[in-house]
């Protein structure tokens, strides 16, 4: 853990991240997060038609992905060059995969549970009506890199 809170400065007052004298780079990170449901849940959500649930959740999390400085108060908007999120059916889960990248002075990590997050989120809202024991859960930052931009 680090010594020191990022958005926090000397006189313990929230602040935004200077990342202005950072060199740029190319940023990646991997999230993921599950959505637990009875069995016959996922099998109804494996039994929807083209464009579904799962297709509407990638859909979510791509454009939560966009947004995340708007919804993260002190979040740098990023140029995201690629969001990738994908949705797979399980027994009685959903898994929430996330992907972000960038070329810029911070990462992405946000990006991608916050895309992780809405995804699993869209499913639970899609299956609610069915299921009021599903549980969004795991929500965890999986992989950062960092290289030359």
């Amino acid at each position: 853990m680090a010594d020191e809170l990022s958005h926090v400065d000397e006189a313990g007052q929230v602040r935004m991240v200077d990342v202005g004298p950072k060199p740029q780079s190319r940023r990646r990170a991997v999230a993921r997060a599950i959505v637990r449901m009875a069995p016959e849940t996922a099998e109804r959500l494996r039994n929807l038609p083209k464009g579904d649930a799962l297709v509407t959740a990638e859909l979510a999390g791509v454009m939560a992905a966009k947004r995340t400085s708007d919804l993260i108060p002190l979040c740098h908007q990023l140029p995201l060059s690629v969001v990738r999120v994908s949705a797979e059916l399980g027994q009685g889960s959903v898994e929430i995969t996330a992907e972000a990248e960038t070329v810029a002075q911070t990462g992405v990590e946000m990006e991608a549970l916050v895309a992780a997050s809405v995804a699993a989120l869209t499913v639970y809202d899609m299956a609610k009506a069915i299921d009021k024991q599903m549980v969004v859960e795991d929500v965890r930052l999986l992989e950062k890199t960092k290289g030359p931009a």
